[in-house]
């Protein structure tokens, strides 16, 4: 094993939780079911990791093998950085059929012939999505395996998560996407965050979602027992608040955003102050949302009274249009605003 292999090993080992080390060094399957019952696990962490890089030495693993374990770590905890969402656009009538295999050997194909020095491993859990692993070099360098691009695509459907990708790097990457699966374009999603999973359900409505037309309610679904003192007008707002706080932000376990970003192009339009209000230039910031669970944050706000209803807009386009980046600008020519500025 070379200096690079090993300490690219080394510091996925550290990276690895203690009571899933055993685990993911199975799921990894370099090393022989011996070489694995050999290792005690209730060592200090130090010492077992020095005792699997021995193993790892004693076996003769490579470069590619020790990337392969870097690939289950991030499989298995997906939430190590920022990811960023993207929306395929554009799909032809092949779009649909690619199966793994042909989006595997068109993806490798085209960034290989494009780009002189560069890794690619592809692996395709149980889950159905597709993960890729990308070590970017140059015609002059080799590739760089301690810092590497994390892309994850689910097939048949236009989405895709991308984790550490360079803006060097982003036109490769791009073009290599768009022609493995059958697509015009590719474009950013609006939507960023920590976890994957919430990110995808966000997208996907992987959610329990809520309409207004339903034949029951929410309150007929989850009838409680009624209580005397209770005053049947006010139950009856009640649960219409709540109707509407899960029509907009979902109902059950909702995904796990973190932020919401509101970027400010427009004119201050308060009658308070002169000042702000004459100004000719546009008036500018950005408003950041941030909670460990922002959705059922929003959904308690509305449900409780919390925030007066009906819910803005600006808050239930966070599910309704699955991305959390927003700008709201005036409507003039040659704006670049997705949202219309809203008077106060």
């Amino acid at each position: 094993m070379d200096e690079q292999s090993r300490a690219i090993l080394q510091r996925i080992l550290r990276r690895l939780p203690s009571k899933k080390t055993q685990s993911m060094l199975r799921a990894w399957g370099c090393l022989s079911a011996e070489q694995l019952e050999d290792l005690d696990y209730t060592q200090p962490k130090w010492l077992l990791l020095e005792n699997v890089i021995f193993k790892c030495e004693e076996s003769r693993l490579r470069l590619k093998d020790v990337t392969k374990l870097e690939m289950v770590y991030y499989m298995e905890n997906p939430n190590q950085g920022t990811w960023h969402a993207f929306k395929l656009t554009g799909a032809e009538d092949e779009a649909l059929s690619v199966d793994f295999t042909q989006f595997k050997e068109m993806f490798v194909a085209h960034l290989e012939e494009v780009v002189k020095h560069v890794s690619v491993r592809i692996k395709k859990p149980e889950d159905g999505a597709v993960w890729i692993r990308i070590a970017w070099g140059d015609n002059f360098t080799k590739p760089n395996h301690f810092k590497p691009t994390y892309a994850v695509h689910y097939l048949q459907t236009p989405y895709v998560f991308i984790l550490n990708l360079t803006a060097k790097h982003k036109p490769y990457l791009y073009q290599a996407l768009v022609l493995s699966t059958r697509y015009v374009s590719i474009n950013e999603a609006h939507l960023t965050g920590r976890s994957l999973a919430a990110m995808r359900d966000l997208l996907m409505k992987q959610y329990q979602q809520v309409f207004p037309n339903q034949e029951r309610t929410l309150k007929e679904r989850n009838a409680l027992p009624s209580h005397p003192n209770i005053d049947r007008e006010h139950a009856e707002f009640a649960e219409g608040k709540h109707q509407m706080a899960c029509e907009a932000f979902g109902d059950g376990t909702v995904p796990k955003l973190e932020t919401a970003v509101y970027k400010l192009e427009t004119r201050y339009r308060g009658s308070s102050n002169n000042t702000l209000s004459d100004r000719d230039e546009l008036f500018r910031g950005v408003v950041k949302f941030s909670s460990p669970s922002l959705l059922e944050s929003l959904r308690h706000c509305a449900s409780t009274g919390m925030s007066e209803g009906p819910v803005t807009p600006l808050l239930s386009s966070i599910t309704q249009k699955g991305r959390n980046l927003f700008v709201i600008a005036e409507k003039v020519p040659g704006s670049t605003s997705r949202t219309p500025a809203r008077k106060t």
